[in-house]
């Protein structure tokens, strides 16, 4: 890596100097970064190429710098950081951990361990490391980072607060080093998010066969931080503890098995501790967190779950709902196991109860199943008013008024023989164009029963988003639009009335929030099916109830039939929301 790739400044007080990236080296060497063990070949190359620039530094800035970083701050991370784009961070995971949570983690590990090693596995700057150096003065500490300059920076952080003589940095990947010591070791950090996509092929078959040696399942659509997983429990030993930060989505998606059963198994897990996205658990990523804390081959019984909305609150270990491991392997999905839902109010159900929802059919291929220029000349009747955009809910309300917006999908039935002469020869023109285009080898199309036929779900009498940076959109269908699989379809189980599904849809509108669904890394909130079926909602008979009473809407009219109810729950998230609205 060459200097003029590392852009860097820092410039954190005004009368600091900026520095350019050779000066920021010269910084660390200054620092002493030589004098931690494990230097590498990429390393001793910036090295050498600062030292052939004769690039120098002042050392009253080294000083300040010094003294900042055994004040607790990381003024170099903080710069490497700053400097390099989103996008690059992105395609490596570089996002560093806040120092209030990095606190808390090593505070848990202070009271459950007493480690004669530390191990952060992405060191990054060596903001673990350093915190672990204050927490355990008698521990050695190891790290792990891939990137030379960030190697170097935690190099320099170590030395500068004098834990240099106990300390390793080994610039490699995690995946390729064997930590098996007899050393009692605490594994703590925050393993690198980086998406499926972005992982290198050899690196997927690397996951999928170190999975199965442990005995687990695998998926190659598993990103970076479930391969940390992997091997972390290829090095520890039985009695290490661990306690790692990271995006909670594993808890609840199909990829997350793997990790899911290592917790609950090899890993032995103790505690899993949601954040929630409010409480900004990494600076540059809107998402949902989770703390997961394990210690090696314990094997106990119960696991700890709970939510918290800052890094305070990770200190309360020991509160939280305590759940078997025995229901953890009949449970699909955990994170709902951190929420402590209301005791449910009088005359409430959960809309599951009232409805089915049902996420729109996939098209397998958008852009040839939505009418456009080269589908023209089809018959009107396999064309059909579609929400094809979350968009087109939002900008709708409460009331989806019209069809002339929205796309047409193409939705042709298996037995094209069921079409007049004239549609059919139409038909076959346009299949056959999709066929030159290669739709027909597509997966979803590979697995129809006939490869044409998209298979529309029924309309729904309410359609709702389930995926954004805010609440659900809830909107009536009154004229039968499908929907694909951007929106979900709610589908009374029994019948509704006009006046009863515009009071339902009034009250989801006003009731749901974002932190009844999960936020994914980049700050998406997602409602599964059935997590929106279990949010609760006023049971069909005070719907009916409230829309006779309220000629103005729906909504106002429930305020007078659940007032009194709700005042002896306000003390619940749910009940809350409620009353904030009724009060409105």
């Amino acid at each position: 890596m060459s200097l003029g790739a590392l852009g860097l400044s820092i410039a954190s007080e005004p009368q600091e100097p900026t520095l350019s990236p050779a000066q920021l080296i010269r910084a660390t060497l200054t620092m002493g970064a030589r004098t931690v063990g494990g230097w590498s070949k990429q390393e001793e190359a910036l090295a050498a190429e600062v030292d052939a620039s004769h690039c120098s530094l002042d050392r009253a800035i080294v000083e300040h710098l010094c003294e900042r970083i055994r004040s607790g701050e990381d003024p170099l991370g903080d710069a490497l950081i700053s400097s390099r784009v989103r996008s690059d961070r992105r395609r490596t995971g570089t996002t560093y951990t806040p120092q209030e949570i990095v606190g808390a983690l090593l505070e848990l590990v202070r009271r459950e361990s007493n480690p004669e090693r530390i191990v952060d596995p992405g060191a990054g700057s060596g903001r673990f490391l350093l915190q672990a150096a204050r927490t355990f003065p008698a521990a050695t500490l190891l790290g792990i980072e891939l990137d030379p300059l960030a190697a170097l920076i935690a190099r320099a952080n170590l030395a500068a607060v004098g834990a240099a003589h106990r300390s390793r940095i080994l610039n490699a990947d995690y995946r390729r080093v064997d930590l098996r010591s007899g050393a009692q070791t605490a594994f703590v950090g925050n393993p690198p998010y980086v998406r499926h996509h972005l992982i290198a092929a050899h690196w997927k078959e690397w996951f999928v066969r170190k999975s199965q040696e442990l005995g687990v399942p695998a998926s190659r659509l598993a990103g970076l931080h479930a391969h940390f997983f992997v091997a972390t429990a290829l090095n520890a030993r039985a009695g290490d503890y661990g306690a790692f930060v990271t995006a909670a989505e594993w808890l609840d998606v199909n990829y997350g098995s793997t990790l899911r059963q290592l917790f609950r198994g090899i890993l032995g897990g103790e505690s899993l501790t949601v954040m929630s996205s409010t409480a900004s658990p990494f600076p540059d990523a809107v998402t949902t967190a989770a703390v997961a804390t394990f210690r090696v081959g314990s094997g106990a019984d119960r696991i700890r779950f709970r939510r918290v909305n800052s890094a305070a609150e990770l200190a309360g270990v020991s509160r939280g709902r305590v759940v078997s491991r025995r229901r953890l392997e009949l449970q699909a999905r955990w994170s709902n196991l951190t929420r402590t839902l209301p005791r449910r109010p009088c005359g409430f159900v959960e809309l599951g109860e009232v409805c089915r929802v049902h996420r729109g059919q996939a098209t397998g291929a958008n852009a040839a199943w939505i009418a456009g220029a080269v589908s023209a000349q089809l018959p009107g009747a396999v064309l059909f008013p579609t929400v094809t955009r979350a968009r087109e809910l939002i900008v709708a309300g409460a009331v989806l008024q019209s069809l002339g917006h929205l796309r047409r999908v193409i939705d042709l039935p298996a037995d094209l023989d069921c079409l007049e002469r004239c549609e059919r020869e139409a038909v076959a023109r346009f299949l056959a164009q999709l066929r030159c285009q290669g739709v027909h080898r597509g997966y979803l199309a590979r697995h129809r029963r006939a490869w044409w036929a998209v298979g529309l779900r029924a309309p729904a009498a309410i359609l709702a988003t389930y995926m954004a940076r805010r609440p659900p959109v809830f909107s009536r269908n009154p004229l039968g639009a499908r929907h694909i699989n951007i929106a979900h379809g709610l589908y009374p189980r029994e019948e509704l009335s006009e006046q009863q599904l515009a009071a339902l849809v009034e009250y989801l509108r006003a009731g749901v929030s974002l932190s009844d669904g999960r936020t994914y890394a980049g700050g998406l909130t997602k409602f599964e099916p059935r997590e929106m079926e279990r949010l609760l909602v006023p049971e069909p008979r005070l719907l009916a109830g409230s829309a006779a009473a309220a000629p103005r809407s729906a909504h106002e009219g429930m305020r007078s039939i659940f007032a009194a109810q709700m005042k002896s729950f306000s003390e619940s998230p749910f009940t809350a929301c409620v009353v904030k609205t009724i009060r409105q």
